[in-house]
This record gives C-alpha cells, sequence and structure tokens, in this order.
C-alpha cells in the first residue's frame, strides 16, 4: 500500500509564497499578498504550531526564511490594544489577517520636519483580507488591535529575517 502525503495548509501556502517571491518586482507584493490570502483564514493554517503572545507588544514567530530569495514569512500574535508602530516600509510587504480582526489605518506623510503623519482612512480587515505594498517609507500605515479577543496575522517582508530589526520599518511615530 503507497501512502500518499499530501501538504498541510501551512507547507501549501509557503510553497506559494516562493513561487510568488520570484515574480518580477513589481508584481511580488500583490501576487505573495494573494499566496497568503488564500490559506490565511484557514483554521488548520497553524496547526501544531505554539504562537503565544506577549503582554507588551505583538510578536514574531518565524514560519519560514528563505535568505537566497530575500524574503521571510512570520506569525504576528496581537494582544487586545496592541498595535504598531505608525511606519513605512523599507521593503515590499503583504500580510493576511488569520484569526481576530485587525484594524489598519492609512496616513498622509508629515508636511514638514518635525510635523507627526496625519491619519488619512481606516479599515477593518478580518481573516483573509490583508494588504501589501512595494518598499516606500512614505507609504504610512498602523496595524493595530482593537478588539476584545486575540489576532494573528501572517506577514511576508522582502528581506531575510535576520535583517528584520534594521530593515523592514521606517518607524514615524509611536
Amino acid at each position: 500500500m503507497t501512502f500518499i502525503r499530501t501538504r498541510t495548509p501551512r507547507e501549501t501556502m509557503l510553497a506559494g509564497i516562493a513561487a510568488a517571491a520570484r515574480q518580477p518586482l513589481v508584481e511580488r507584493p500583490r501576487a505573495v499578498a494573494a499566496a497568503i490570502a488564500a490559506f490565511a483564514a484557514d483554521p488548520a493554517l497553524l496547526e501544531g504550531m505554539d504562537c503565544p503572545c506577549c503582554p507588551d507588544r505583538y510578536i514574531r514567530h518565524l514560519l519560514q526564511s528563505d535568505e537566497e530569495a530575500g524574503y521571510a514569512v512570520v506569525a504576528l500574535v496581537w494582544r487586545p490594544g496592541q498595535m504598531s508602530p505608525v511606519h513605512g516600509h523599507k521593503t515590499w510587504c503583504a500580510f493576511a489577517v488569520h484569526q481576530g480582526t485587525l484594524t489598519e489605518t492609512y496616513y498622509a506623510p508629515p508636511e514638514a520636519e518635525g510635523d507627526l503623519p496625519q491619519p488619512l482612512s481606516t479599515q477593518l480587515l478580518n481573516p483573509g483580507q490583508g494588504s501589501h505594498g512595494p518598499a516606500d517609507p512614505g507609504l504610512i500605515h498602523r496595524l493595530a488591535n482593537l478588539s476584545c479577543r486575540t489576532a494573528i496575522s501572517i506577514h511576508c517582508y522582502g528581506v531575510g529575517f535576520d535583517r528584520f530589526g534594521q530593515d523592514v520599518n521606517e518607524v514615524h511615530a509611536a
């Protein structure tokens, strides 16, 4: 008897992200976002994986890092009330909500030195919904868990995991 092992939703999503990350740079964020969104709402996506939260801030859990292809995929766990700083990205990025609800707020860039970015619009993101963008620190946003339950989102950035600290976000305001 031959057994054929089927891929888990996470393995299938990561394979789709790997294929999308080989697209031309101008198409890559949208292609990666589609690969994430196709599986983000699947309850089995993180099955068997421990993704604890942190009481002080959202926390990243590495799902895959491909230094050669130049990207990394992480699951972010957000407790109620936790949010990112207001930031733009130095690299392309894509994400979708896996569990819970996140609020994404977009901001206008500061008009003058010392000014803060000003909110433009806000959208609620439910499981399977997300966003993407090119490397552009002027595209400013903030993600927040304004709900009363823990949220989890899946993110892919166009740098290896070891470079997240210096090469992903350009923080505009806390």
